[in-house]
């Protein structure tokens, strides 16, 4: 891509949002193109454990590590911890310039704690401590999910100074859950003595499923009214999100953690790939480019944007966020019940999470015996 292209993602960066990049591979570290999309303007990485899936599993590059535990007759935990530690330092690597270049605002990398401890805290914190230890750079986020049993993870793992992506929030209530269990940490953690500028955290929205639930009860509602509302929701819910992030970190209490050094937990647009074919691939992009916020992208939308983005992006403004929440009450005034929406996009979140856990743990086991050979 020319400097011209690569304008449209600076543009995002001169209103404040960080791009980053849905997506890790030996195969993109081996290659340089990590360092090509630092050099254009992506400034983190995202990672889940199903990324990590398809990648060990498309070719062999991933074959001499498996191998080698393979004859040390490592499992199958063994072998995936290693080799995703292994892609996750160098990543961090990666983008360690930015994190110094920023003081420690940007340039980071996200793993994921194991799926199935979704719902049980205590673990979740367990395996969040050992993340930290193996990776052992100072730009790891560890990815949390915000499901109600694990937000008093979010809050343990802040007071201890780890720095949290937490995962899969799909409703206004429990962003705001997320948001006090962040300010519990950080108050904590500072009472503790601990130091605040060390800590970082982003609240991971997910955008485009939001779409995908809706538009398909209000295909079923069938009338004019709902048909209309199709596509609105998704940016709308984002929308309302971020007028929450301003309302909470312009308060008289955050106001206070600021000045000890304490950084606001930004707001990232998680899933921002579209996934009707019928709206603009980088729908979830032009309409939420807004100050202190993520939109992490799968590699095709990044393309889309840095081939057809707006040069001048427009920034996401007050009367943005009230026709949100018109949007928002417009949809329970047709039929589409939010709660029940956001419960059920959750609950399916998880559920997707630990099938692709399970299959890879599968595939990792196939890849392990085929390379071991006749016993």
């Amino acid at each position: 891509m020319s400097d011209a292209d690569d304008s449209r993602l600076h543009g995002l960066a001169g209103l404040g949002q960080s791009i980053w990049i849905d997506s890790i591979s030996r195969d993109m570290l081996d290659r340089g193109e990590l360092d090509s999309y630092l050099a254009a303007g992506v400034t983190g990485v995202t990672s889940n454990p199903t990324i990590f899936a398809q990648a060990m599993m498309s070719g062999d590059s991933y074959d001499a590590q498996v191998g080698e535990l393979s004859a040390r007759r490592a499992d199958v935990n063994e072998i995936y911890t290693t080799a995703v530690t292994s892609d996750i330092r160098r990543a961090c690597d990666v983008m360690a310039p930015v994190y110094r270049r920023t003081d420690g605002r940007d340039g980071f990398v996200s793993v994921e704690v194991s799926p199935e401890l979704a719902r049980r805290p205590g673990p979740t914190i367990d395996d969040a401590r050992d993340w930290v230890k193996r990776v052992d750079r100072p730009n790891l986020l560890v990815k949390v999910p915000a499901t109600p049993e694990c937000v008093p993870a979010i809050e343990a793992l802040t007071a201890e100074g780890v720095s949290v992506n937490v995962t899969l929030i799909f409703s206004l209530d429990r962003y705001r859950s997320v948001i006090e269990a962040y300010m519990r940490g950080m108050e904590r953690f500072e009472e503790m003595g601990g130091d605040p500028e060390t800590v970082a955290s982003v609240a991971s929205f997910f955008v485009s499923r939001f779409d995908a639930e809706v538009d398909a009860r209000l295909e079923q509602i069938g009338s004019t009214e709902a048909l209309a509302l199709r596509g609105r929701g998704a940016v709308a819910n984002a929308r309302a999100a971020y007028l929450e992030f301003l309302r909470a970190f312009s308060s008289e209490r955050w106001v206070r953690l600021h000045r000890e050094g304490a950084r606001v937990q930004r707001p990232l647009w998680a899933s921002t790939s579209t996934k009707n074919p019928a709206y603009s691939e980088t729908l979830y992009v032009d309409t939420l480019a807004a100050p202190n916020t993520v939109n992490t992208m799968p590699e095709s939308t990044l393309a889309a944007y840095r081939e057809r983005g707006p040069r001048r992006p427009e920034v996401l403004g007050v009367e943005q966020m009230n026709d949100a929440a018109a949007v928002l009450e417009d949809l329970e005034t047709v039929g589409v019940d939010y709660a029940d929406v956001t419960d059920r996009l959750e609950q399916e979140g998880v559920e997707k999470f630990l099938a692709s856990f399970r299959e890879m743990v599968g595939d990792i086991e196939r890849k392990r015996a085929a390379l071991a050979g006749p016993v």
